[in-house]
């Protein structure tokens, strides 16, 4: 299917994307605000920072006029990290000449500091009625780019832009299902980094497969009840953007989450990983805010609150998993 896409956010995520949507026979305008990446990236067509290896095709340009880039297509993808979402969509709906536009993101996380899910954020800059939609999953941008087989689900207020984008991104070697569930395919994409920061902390620890598997287990269940809360429907949780991307962030150290949490439970210092791993950490900030929504609710979600507790508190990693093992003994089926 032939489309025209404006992709905001030329980090490994957008860039990767951008890739596949180029080999779909998609034209793409790839929007970053960075003068010199972008500039980097017209010059050499190839991030070689973030993404190296991977040329980008001539149904690719690249741009940092915001205006340009709203003008090109009425469906706009941002993948630009949670902390900036809300100010570029601020700033893109300052420069739209007409409306209504079709929103998609593949950003996973919460609004800062009021821990709003994301198609709030869309509903309040623009309308509730704005077609919106999440793409998430269990994806590696480098996964992506390589055009290894991959699956993932869109979810949307509007089943018609839902079907509209997964025929867009469809291809042999990628699979988009479609949802209505975009409050739980949000939350799944939002924990899950909080659990692979616990993971890689388990891990760095020196605990076994034993320790990961109960981690993920439980994480789950704090996912789940979160989600389900909030709005979000069971079965979205033991799908692709629930156990899906939680399974990928939390055993594989192309994650950026898991090798954060790996490095402090070897005893690294939170700034030197920070710098070492030089990309956006997600669940650092997704600590904060799901912790802060899950005691706004009363809700339990002991794994997230010790992670909090390492990354907020300066308490010790070792310390945080014996407080996990030292709650009382329950029924497996309660919090």
């Amino acid at each position: 299917m032939s489309q025209r896409i404006t992709l905001l956010g030329a980090g490994s995520w957008g860039t990767a994307l951008a890739l596949l949507l180029a080999k779909n026979n998609c034209e793409v305008l790839l929007w970053g605000h960075d003068v010199n990446e972008i500039g980097a990236l017209a010059k050499d067509r190839e991030h070689r920072v973030l993404l190296p290896g991977f040329i980008l095709p001539e149904q690719i340009a690249v741009t940092t006029d915001l205006t340009l880039a709203s003008e090109f297509s009425d469906i706009i993808l941002v993948a630009v990290p949670s902390h900036a979402f809300a100010a570029t969509l601020m700033r893109l709906k300052a420069c739209l000449t007409a409306e209504p536009v079709n929103i998609a993101w593949a950003t996973k996380g919460f609004n800062p500091h009021d821990g709003r899910l994301l198609h709030q954020v869309v509903a309040d800059i623009f309308s509730p009625d704005t077609p919106a939609a999440i793409l998430s999953g269990p994806t590696f941008a480098r996964e992506v780019a390589q055009n290894l087989p991959t699956a993932v689900t869109i979810a949307s207020n509007q089943t018609g832009f839902a079907a509209l984008l997964a025929a867009i991104f469809h291809s042999d070697r990628f699979r988009a299902y479609t949802s209505t569930d975009i409050v739980g395919v949000e939350v799944g994409g939002a924990v899950k980094n909080v659990l692979a920061i616990a993971a890689g902390i388990a891990d760095g620890l020196g605990f076994g497969a034993n320790t990961r598997a109960a981690l993920i287990t439980r994480g789950l269940s704090e996912i789940m009840r979160l989600g389900i809360c909030l709005g979000g429907k069971p079965e979205t949780f033991t799908g692709l953007a629930g156990l899906g991307d939680l399974l990928l962030t939390c055993t594989d150290n192309q994650s950026r989450n898991r090798r954060f949490g790996l490095a402090l439970g070897q005893g690294k210092k939170r700034a030197d990983i920070v710098k070492e791993i030089g990309q956006e950490i997600e669940g650092i900030s997704a600590a904060k805010e799901t912790y802060m929504l899950a005691n706004k609710l009363n809700i339990d979600m002991p794994i997230t609150e010790q992670t909090y507790r390492v990354l907020y508190e300066d308490m010790d990693p070792l310390m945080a998993v014996q407080n996990l093992f030292a709650r009382d003994q329950k029924a497996e089926s309660s919090s």
